[in-house]
């Protein structure tokens, strides 16, 4: 009755659990913040610049900056603006679901510094002498049209001011918004068709009023926005736009809907998988899946994370990690099953011999995704936020929760005499009063990975040759991120050419360095400038294509200094992120294995950097979290077959001779090589399904993720461990080495 009552157990928790994911996971996703990339809107970093000469760029007036910036934002309507200091003269906005992002920037930007001159530029008058919020918007009382109003503190003073103004030779009185000294004119920009001042009317008379009425080819939205502007406070610094980044509201929302069906379709093949490889117990890690997705959801929301396209896929790539952990746990039970332990005793020896791996593994992602926190900006940073939720959330519900529910049937009896339901071919369990010792096989068959070693090496050599030269003749071809300049993706709802977009850029006045297309009907056109287009020149474009295919184009525009840093950060993240690796493995292993392991990871970035370079795919800073990723990911791989290989030697105690050694290395290849297999399978699932069905944007970053995938299941397998093999078999080939002692291993024994 009581083996009954734990299976009774297990489906009212399943129940439970179905119950609360169901009713509260709906509403759940709606609420998560999301990013630009999902719903439209734009980024922008600005670089403060003082308006007066001596002027002291402060902490004091870098915060209020910031208060007048959300002050502005939120006559905008927008509730979720995210606008942060960053460094010592900058600050980053961040606005999502923006409708019109023309009226934003132009709202954010302008320094709201009003001035009356003549047309000789000396100023008359300030923002100082404006009642604070009188700005409003009205129509001309003759004309109808629409005009801002104001209203002075002294009318005595703007008597003054217009009579000296009404007996000059041209009298007119120059309205101007942030007018800026030694490069603006009134006569220069008198000829220019759109002019940068407000507006200039004629004084014939005297006035002496505080009511003052500013004409100009004003929309009723445009007064509208300028009397606001006005009202929100004058800005005492100057916004340098360095970097900007804008998607179109329809953009968003389609690749939010492509990218949510990839991760759906992604996730259901890998519990297809799952179920198919490893059985009941593939049941079992399916339920603890979408445990894990709630979760995750669940605390992005609570923490007011916001979620972006590499979000999504920091999340699935999660996906494989809890998988990982839960093929380790379930490989060592069938390794116990398969020498005639009880399920008991397998389930208990198994979970026992996994946890340190799983530990191992989890933490060298960790840290990886730590280093894109500490150093990666705006979506890479996102990315590393939800790739560091997943780890630690993936950890928690495949070494607690798949034990836990495996362990109801474990317990129960019922999986006693069904050792099949957990993977297991009846016909390979032996006799455990056998007392022998089986090899482990790889598909049946007896397999010495290592007697080949000197083909893997050779094999990786000829292609590190091949890719130097590929990398020396391709190279690298960089996004804006990397290199400045401006990027323009048109979206159509149909094919387009070349000639088509290059010709629309042409009436513009813009000529793009290169146009490439993509897309199944190449409907999307990725255009690009060497030259950094103003912030006026960008709305221009978006309205131009808006009009011309009903989707307003995703823009990134990147300043040199901008595009340098990005640079200099990728390499520093990197640098850091090898450095901890090789720390963590030599404390927790040794020197030696920390540094074939880094050997074998800057092995698997070469060969995400040469393909592309083959492809020339453009290479943006995305790409650097995917990388990063990659090195974290790989280096699980390889970090899981160490443990193999710490285990197995301590088991032999003394390794006398180098072909012992090889024999135990070839072994724990051996035995890991199924749960490596199958680990990476179900993750390029993920990466596949995101490169299928997902958005375009994020199909570069997917293209990353599966070279890497592949190169680092190749190297963790073939390479990492055999390098070690060659390196350590020199101590063995001179004496016997006991692993036992301190100095050789020291990390707790598995």
């Amino acid at each position: 009755m009581k083996k009954r009552g734990r299976i009774v157990a297990f489906f009212l928790v399943i129940a439970v659990l179905a119950g609360v994911i169901g009713t509260t996971f709906s509403s759940l996703a709606k609420n998560v913040n999301l990013g630009l990339d999902l719903q439209g809107g734009f980024e922008v970093l600005y670089e403060v610049e003082p308006v007066e000469e001596g002027q002291e760029i402060s902490d004091s007036l870098l915060e209020g900056t910031v208060e007048t910036l959300n002050d502005r934002v939120n006559r905008l309507g927008i509730s979720e603006a995210d606008i942060n200091i960053e460094g010592e003269d900058r600050i980053r906005v961040q606005l999502a679901g923006v409708e019109n992002q023309a009226e934003a920037r132009e709202l954010l930007s302008s320094s709201a510094q009003l001035s009356f001159r003549d047309v000789d530029d000396n100023e008359y008058l300030d923002g100082s002498d404006l009642v604070d919020g009188s700005a409003s918007q009205d129509y001309n009382p003759n004309t109808n049209a629409p005009i801002v109003t104001l209203q002075l503190q002294d009318a005595s003073k703007f008597g003054e001011v217009t009579e000296e103004i009404s007996q000059m030779a041209d009298n007119r009185m120059v309205i101007w918004m942030d007018y800026q000294e030694e490069e603006d004119s009134f006569q220069e920009e008198m000829t220019k068709e759109d002019p940068k001042y407000v507006s200039a009317p004629g004084v014939s008379e005297p006035i002496h009023s505080n009511d003052v009425m500013i004409e100009g080819d004003f929309t009723v939205e445009s007064a509208q926005q300028m009397a606001d502007i006005i009202n929100s406070g004058s800005l005492d610094v100057h916004m340098n736009e360095i970097f900007s980044t804008s998607v179109g509201a329809q953009f968003g929302e389609q690749a939010l809907n492509e990218t949510v069906i990839a991760g759906m379709i992604g996730i259901a093949l890998i519990i297809l998988y799952l179920c198919a490889f490893y059985r009941f117990s593939g049941i079992i890690a399916s339920i603890n899946l979408v445990v894990y997705v709630f979760l995750v959801v669940l605390i992005f929301e609570l923490l007011n994370g916001v979620l972006t396209l590499p979000g999504i896929a920091a999340l699935i790539l999660g996906v494989g990690m809890a998988v990982d952990a839960n093929v380790i746990t379930f490989e060592r039970i069938k390794e116990e099953l398969r020498v005639g332990k009880s399920v008991k005793a397998a389930f208990q020896s198994g979970n026992k011999n996994s946890l340190i791996t799983i530990l191992d593994a989890n933490l060298t992602t960790l840290i990886a995704a730590a280093v894109l926190f500490a150093f990666g900006t705006s979506s890479v940073k996102g990315f590393a936020t939800m790739l560091i939720i997943s780890i630690v959330v993936s950890f928690i519900t495949a070494v607690f929760g798949t034990r836990f529910f495996l362990n109801l049937w474990v317990q129960s009896g019922f999986l006693r005499k069904r050792k099949g339901w957990l993977g297991v071919n009846k016909n390979n369990i032996q006799d455990i009063e056998d007392g022998e010792v089986r090899e482990a096989t790889i598909f049946g068959k007896q397999a010495h990975i290592t007697n080949h070693r000197k083909k893997f090496f050779t094999f990786s050599l000829l292609l590190i040759v091949i890719g130097a030269v590929a990398l020396g003749v391709f190279r690298i071809n960089p996004g804006v991120d990397f290199t400045s300049g401006t990027r323009v993706e048109v979206v159509a709802d149909e094919g387009l050419t070349e000639e088509e977009i290059e010709s629309e850029f042409a009436t513009l006045g813009y000529e793009a360095n290169s146009v490439n297309l993509s897309g199944e009907n190449n409907e999307i056109a990725v255009a690009r400038f060497d030259t950094v287009l103003d912030e006026g020149e960008v709305d221009t474009v978006q309205q131009h294509f808006a009009d011309l295919y009903g989707q307003e184009p995703s823009t990134s525009v990147v300043s040199p200094i901008v595009g340098q840093e990005l640079v200099r950060n990728a390499i520093f993240a990197v640098a850091i992120a090898s450095i901890f690796i090789i720390a963590y493995v030599a404390i927790r292993f040794e020197f030696f294995f920390g540094v074939t392991a880094i050997l074998t990871l800057l092995h698997d970035v070469f060969f995400m950097l040469v393909a592309f370079s083959v492809t020339q795919i453009e290479f943006d800073v995305t790409i650097v979290a995917a990388i990063l990723t990659i090195i974290g990911y790989s280096l699980n791989n390889t970090i899981v077959i160490f443990d193999r290989i710490r285990e197995n030697i301590r088991l032999e105690k003394q390794v006398k001779s180098f072909k012992k050694l090889t024999e135990v290395v070839n072994r724990s290849i051996v035995q890991s090589f199924t749960r490596t297999m199958n680990t990476s399978i179900t993750t390029v699932i993920a990466v596949v399904a995101f490169m299928v069905l997902g958005a375009s944007s994020i199909w570069s970053f997917a293209f990353a993720l599966l070279v890497g995938l592949i190169a680092g299941t190749y190297s963790s397998l073939f390479l990492a461990s055999q390098l070690w093999l060659i390196w350590r078999g020199r101590k063995v080939k001179d004496k016997p080495v006991d692993f036992r002692k301190k100095e050789r291993v020291d990390g707790p024994q598995v």
